[in-house]
């Protein structure tokens, strides 16, 4: 048994907890720490502060979606392997599920009326992420050494492009701030997050295992021969963007956009509609992929995609986290693992601002309405703090109305 162990009811306690989240657990992966904190502190008293910041703390540490993998964590400490898996899906499944069926029926949109809400989702992005580059900026970037490294960054996302540009900007960043940026005195206690050893080395290992061997399946003539490299290719670019992404939310959506637009999986108008749908759904916004994966097929076929995409994107998060947990407290002292997470946060910013001008600028704003409703929605997001998912019906409107 993994973790603490505790009686098989409390498994059906952790999924009825973290379906309600999963439900009404709005606002993106900051304010799911406000209702985690809210639910499982001071509401259930499953931890103390201290225990879930330091959760929080390595969870923002570590690449992945920062608010699941703190949900995989309760449920781990809670009950064990079922109780994070319970955690995870409850949290997950009802977002998934909605992105799959707006997928399903987003080819209905095609009436001008249809257009119309779908080039407003797309204003929705530009907003959503403007947002998202102005606050990160203000957090990550905060001195000359670090906004230089996501400036370094930007530069390589423009001119290498693809993912090549991307993953080097993040090795460069990291590099350029163990070399620049200073180590910041962690505040947090050491934790007592108890877990197997025996564990976190098998998490590890089939961590690194299928990033290097998921590229090689698709020529394995078993695989090609059987029809399975569509499959297979989904897999590794989903699973390759869950392991390096730094900074969860929206800085998915760059990663994404090399792996799945760049191929000619879909096209850009197809990816900028779903994102922008992602933000009116409650629960992780990796679940962007259920969306993804569905569009790529008709029927079943885009379900199964749907589900392999959703869950590759989060496996590697998951991994990582089981394998740090025994050491946690070591890592977090080093000065080292300090400045290069600082160093890897601000390249992050770099791309996710290169991602802001193309593809979500250049897809979206083609007049002078639609600058005017883009501003607006950043606006109403930065300065009258609207919830996300209210901008995500208010653009689409002014979009009907305008055009």
């Amino acid at each position: 048994m993994i973790g603490t162990r505790h009686p098989h009811f409390r498994r059906g306690e952790i999924f009825r907890t973290f379906l309600l989240l999963g439900l009404t657990s709005f606002g993106g992966p900051i304010a799911h720490l406000g209702y985690f904190r809210e639910a499982f502190v001071v509401r259930l008293k499953w931890l103390s502060e201290s225990d879930f910041a330091d959760l929080v703390a390595l969870c923002q540490f570590l690449p992945g979606p920062a608010s699941s993998q703190v949900g995989f964590a309760i449920g781990l400490r809670r009950a064990g392997l079922p109780g994070a898996l319970a955690a995870w899906c409850a949290f997950t499944l009802p977002s998934a599920i909605a992105m799959a069926l707006f997928a399903s029926g987003a080819s209905a949109l095609g009436s001008d009326v249809g257009q119309s809400l779908i080039h407003g989702l797309k204003l929705v992005a530009v907003a959503v992420v403007a947002n998202a580059v102005w606050g990160m900026a203000g957090k990550l970037c905060p001195d000359r050494t670090r906004a230089g490294i996501a400036l370094v960054a930007v530069f390589m996302a423009v001119f290498i492009g693809g993912t090549a540009g991307q993953l080097g900007a993040i090795v460069v960043g990291a590099g350029l701030g163990v070399w620049w940026c200073r180590p910041v005195k962690t505040m947090t206690r050491p934790g007592r997050l108890e877990f197997s050893g025996r564990w976190s080395r098998f998490a590890l290992a089939l961590f690194f295992l299928l990033l290097l061997l998921l590229p090689l399946l698709p020529l394995l003539p078993l695989v090609a021969s059987t029809g399975g490299g569509e499959v297979v290719a989904v897999m590794d670019a989903f699973y390759r963007v869950g392991a390096l992404v730094f900074g969860g939310g929206h800085v998915v959506l760059p990663l994404l956009q090399a792996e799945v637009v760049d191929p000619g999986w879909m096209s850009e108008s197809t990816f900028l509609t779903g994102y922008g749908a992602a933000q009116a759904m409650p629960g992780p916004l990796f679940t962007f992929a259920s969306y993804l994966g569905a569009v790529m097929a008709p029927g079943v076929k885009g379900w199964l995609l749907a589900a392999v995409a959703t869950i590759m994107i989060f496996l590697p998060g998951m991994l990582l986290l089981v394998g740090v947990l025994p050491h946690w407290d070591r890592l977090r002292a080093s000065s080292t693992a300090q400045r290069l997470i600082q160093g890897t946060n601000a390249a992050v910013v770099g791309i996710l601002g290169a991602a802001l001008y193309a593809p979500i600028w250049q897809g979206a704003i083609v007049e002078p309405a639609d600058f005017a409703l883009a501003l607006a929605g950043f606006l109403l997001l930065t300065v009258w703090r609207w919830p996300a998912w209210l901008v995500v019906i208010a653009l689409p409107v002014g979009s009907l109305v305008s055009g």
